[in-house]
């Protein structure tokens, strides 16, 4: 991001929460954080449900405690906020066809325990310690039929149980900081792309099935057709975006804090041609057989414009060959 050394220098944040800290996301995040020049100084607490039995390296660094159990247990809580964190990164959550498949367990990770958490640091507020939280949101909070360009005056209406789970915690997120109770960012995270062991369960999970499939010349029967059009960002240009966001000092936000990351704008067919490009043969082994409901939420995006998170730095990646590599490097 362009403002990333000049805020690093306005903000250094002493303790840093990352929950979900052992996911996709998570993991990367937290790599970057303990080597990232602006947080050298500070302690993190890595919050997951399960530590995984192969632990990363960054989970060595003596900055780093690990903390595990459920978002939703008031002991759990109460033993990662002890240290009044100042920053804060909430990506823990139940994604997509599994919030579909299980409502109440959705709802109790993705609504309650991420009330608890912003009730929590909502009491802190009070006390005089405000957190700058970040909220990893998703573009899910758009439902279908969407206009032929969503910006930041397009008006969420979920469909999806995880689009509207997160739109709910959007509004707190925005409350919470006008009255400065905490300083929240909400990020509306598109496709998240590649996860080579993405949880099928997970509607969208074909975006990153593309990139490995055609890397490794394996079939692969796309859900969509070849003119769908999605939003799409490799995991680095994520992790930027959640570190800038941690650093921006609070003068450059305003009122508006739920915001639509950059992304590039991609048709299956020029995703597939441009794979072609950087693994030849694997054009021949990607075919399409549409499903008129994963079509309609996941490829049939319109044109995005995002001028609120553009002119507060940031970025998605360059174009579609600096796309595939980042995202599978």
């Amino acid at each position: 991001m362009a403002d990333s050394t000049v805020d690093s220098r306005a903000r250094t944040p002493g303790a840093v929460l990352v929950t979900g800290a052992f996911g996709y996301v998570g993991t990367q995040l937290m790599t970057r954080l303990v080597s990232a020049p602006g947080f050298a100084a500070s302690r993190f607490i890595a919050l997951d449900r399960l530590a995984p039995d192969r632990l990363p390296t960054w989970a060595a660094d003596p900055r780093v405690t690990i903390a595990t159990g459920d978002l939703t247990d008031p002991a759990v809580l109460d033993g990662v906020l002890q240290t009044e964190p100042d920053v804060v990164v909430h990506l823990a959550g139940i994604l997509g066809g599994a919030a579909e498949a299980d409502y109440e367990a959705a709802r109790k990770v993705n609504v309650d325990g991420s009330l608890g958490l912003l009730e929590r640091l909502r009491v802190q507020g009070i006390n005089g310690h405000v957190a700058r939280v970040v909220y990893a949101s998703s573009i899910a909070v758009f439902g279908p039929p969407l206009p032929e360009i969503v910006d930041d005056d397009t008006h969420p209406v979920p469909v999806m149980t995880y689009g509207g789970q997160k739109l709910m915690i959007e509004s707190v997120i925005e409350q919470f900081s006008a009255r400065r109770w905490i300083d929240g960012l909400a990020l509306r995270l598109p496709g998240i792309v590649a996860r080579d062991d993405a949880d099928s369960r997970q509607l969208s999970a074909f975006l990153s099935a593309v990139f490995y499939a055609a890397r490794d010349r394996r079939p692969l029967a796309l859900p969509v057709s070849a003119h769908g059009r999605t939003w799409l960002l490799s995991a680095r240009a994520v992790v930027d975006a959640l570190v800038h966001a941690t650093l921006l000092p609070s003068e450059r936000l305003g009122r508006r804090r739920a915001m639509t990351l950059p992304a590039q704008v991609v048709r299956m067919e020029a995703l597939v041609e441009a794979l072609e490009d950087a693994f030849p043969g694997s054009r021949e082994l990607i075919s399409y057989v549409p499903d008129t409901g994963i079509e309609a939420q996941f490829a049939a995006q319109p044109l995005l414009s995002t001028e609120l998170a553009e002119g507060l730095g940031f970025e998605h990646d360059a174009d579609l060959a600096a796309l595939i590599a980042a995202a599978l490097e």
